[in-house]
């Protein structure tokens, strides 16, 4: 298994004879991004005891993601049979015309219409399932929805499969960054010198102690040494490339690395004392907010 998206779809249609009755179905899925797994049934009347069934089965292929389930199932007969029994059609048939004969026109005329309406007649013939066929009915397209939900694991692999290249192009680009805040780092000792001698010359012209100098120092150096939030973005840019190779579902830790990084880009804004850095912050917030968008979208 590779990194998958939450997004898909897919479609089964299949079809079965079951004694003189020619049964079609169709299953329809669909998922979306969510935080957790939620699967929604619609089903035919009658076929409501599948839905338990349908989530488990679902659960094996999908570890996150708001899924829709439909299935529609007909049969090529809806329209109604119906049996005319010939021989009382005949026998009622025979009445009457004796009635007829009998009576000499004192009786109105009997229709063909008015025989068939007449009760026994004509019967309808019952298309539902039988309890044995309902159970067939229902095995065959429970093997179908285990096909449904391979397939829809197919297709979100192969989207994840798009989302993870654009995770690992964005990924570089941020280790760029970094790398550029690291060179840039390396000359604030200098630069913090030569500010602090400034500083350092403008202090001893006021009544402020000698103690409270080397404080104001000591927390100007502090401030501005990066090289911790550096280790822990080189950190966490190491441990993410891993995870996109992972054979299991990251999304939520994926996630929780967004923050991470986002929280030592902010601190490394915060901390800078030079325009290089804040500009390279900034362009390192911005593309750690497009790697979390795209990890949005994974399982």
């Amino acid at each position: 298994m590779s990194i998958a998206s939450m997004t898909g779809f897919a479609r089964v249609c299949n079809s079965c004879l079951l004694t003189d009755k020619n049964i079609n179905w169709v299953w329809e899925i669909k998922s979306v991004n969510g935080k957790s797994l939620d699967v929604k049934t619609r089903l035919p009347l009658g076929y409501d005891n599948l839905s338990l069934e349908l989530k488990s089965t679902a659960a094996k292929y999908i570890s996150r993601g708001n899924v829709s389930v439909c299935l529609e199932i007909n049969t090529a007969e809806d329209r109604k049979k119906f049996r005319i029994d010939t021989e009382l059609l005949e026998d009622l048939a025979k009445t009457a015309l004796k009635l007829d004969e009998q009576y000499k026109g004192h009786l109105a005329p009997t229709s063909a219409a008015q025989l068939l309406g007449l009760k026994g007649v004509i019967e309808l013939e019952d298309n539902t399932l039988s309890e044995d066929e309902h159970v067939e009915l229902e095995q065959k397209i429970l093997a179908d929805f285990d096909k449904l939900c391979q397939n829809l694991s197919t297709e979100r692999q192969l989207e994840g499969q798009k989302i993870q290249l654009a995770l690992e192009q964005i990924l570089d680009k941020i280790a760029d960054v970094v790398e550029q805040i690291e060179k840039q780092a390396q000359g604030l000792p200098l630069l913090l010198k030569d500010k602090l001698s400034e500083q350092l010359k403008q202090l001893q012209a006021t009544d402020i102690s000698e103690e409270r100098i080397a404080q104001e120092m000591v927390l100007l150096v502090t401030r501005a040494d990066i090289r911790e939030e550096i280790d822990r973005l080189k950190a966490h840019i190491k441990a993410v490339r891993i995870l996109l190779q992972a054979d299991e579902a990251v999304g939520r830790r994926l996630d929780f690395f967004c923050q991470e990084l986002n929280r030592e880009a902010n601190t490394t804004c915060s901390k800078s004392t030079t325009l290089e850095i804040t500009s390279l912050g900034m362009e390192l917030k911005a593309l750690i907010e497009q790697f979390r968008e795209q990890v949005q979208n994974i399982e």
